[in-house]
């Protein structure tokens, strides 16, 4: 599962939702470099057609859709342009997401909580469904949903992002079940502390600024006891969360659905 293992997936198409967030990306280029061609969906369409750019020097076909995952619509209708524009897809990252505010329960903001699960488990719900439909008409797959080690051992002042992850491993339990006659594996993934990058350094300033028993009112010292809280005492780096997914989409998992990878740094 390492950064030097080679999987062959020449002549297979993954679609990723997320596609241009940082993890999304380096999952694309983890494809594309072993031969995939890759199918983009984001919201931000100006991100999107950036993180498509990059990948044009591999060589693989690369498509790219602007899709609020929040829409059944849109995704139903991205889809079907998604199987149109390659053939077939093979694998389906389910990695869209929203991270959400930090306060403490009795502080959360309604609007913000609605917004996670929106995107978090509803959107997540939606790519779930339209991507279970092509892969069985297709004849089988792979789809791994992002999840998080919050979903695992909810982390302080981030109720909503706790909750929706927490969901979404219990639907990819369930959907592993429901999938398996179809030749559907169904995984999920669930880093921890990753960076550095904009997430981490948006989760450290705002769980700075909450106030709370748990975390310093500085980032910086902020960063550090959450570093500290992991065993490796280091981030996980974006290419180990891609490499992770290409390890569950790979033929060297091909008995592996219903499972939560949990990259942990050793928890």
């Amino acid at each position: 599962m390492g950064a030097n293992a080679t999987y062959n997936f020449q002549g297979k198409t993954i679609l990723i939702t997320g596609g241009a967030g940082e993890i999304g990306k380096a999952t694309a280029h983890r494809f594309a470099k072993n031969g995939a061609g890759i199918v983009l969906l984001d919201i931000n369409e100006v991100k999107l057609e950036e993180a498509a750019q990059e990948l044009k020097d591999y060589g693989s076909s690369v498509h790219a859709l602007c899709c609020d995952v929040t829409s059944p619509d849109a995704v139903a209708q991205a889809f079907s342009w998604a199987v149109r524009a390659t053939g077939q897809i093979h694998y389906v990252f389910n990695n869209a997401g929203y991270q959400g505010a930090f306060a403490k329960t009795d502080d959360y903001p309604e609007a913000d909580f609605q917004k996670v699960m929106d995107i978090n488990v509803v959107g997540v719900f939606h790519v779930l469904k339209a991507a279970a439909q092509k892969l069985r008409d297709g004849g089988g797959g792979a789809i791994v949903n992002m999840a998080s080690h919050a979903g695992v051992d909810g982390p302080p002042n981030m109720l909503a992002y706790a909750a929706s992850k927490f969901a979404v491993i219990g639907m990819t339990q369930t959907a592993a079940k429901d999938l398996a006659p179809y030749g559907i594996r169904v995984n999920a993934l669930s880093p921890s502390l990753i960076g550095p990058g904009l997430m981490w350094t948006r989760q450290t300033e705002l769980q700075a600024g909450v106030g709370s028993q748990y975390f310093d009112t500085d980032p910086k010292a902020v960063e550090q006891q959450m570093i500290n809280s992991v065993p490796m005492r280091r981030l996980g780096k974006l290419e180990e969360v891609a490499n992770g997914v290409a390890f569950l989409m790979s033929d060297e998992a091909s008995y592996i659905t219903g499972f939560n990878l949990d990259i942990t740094g050793g928890q």
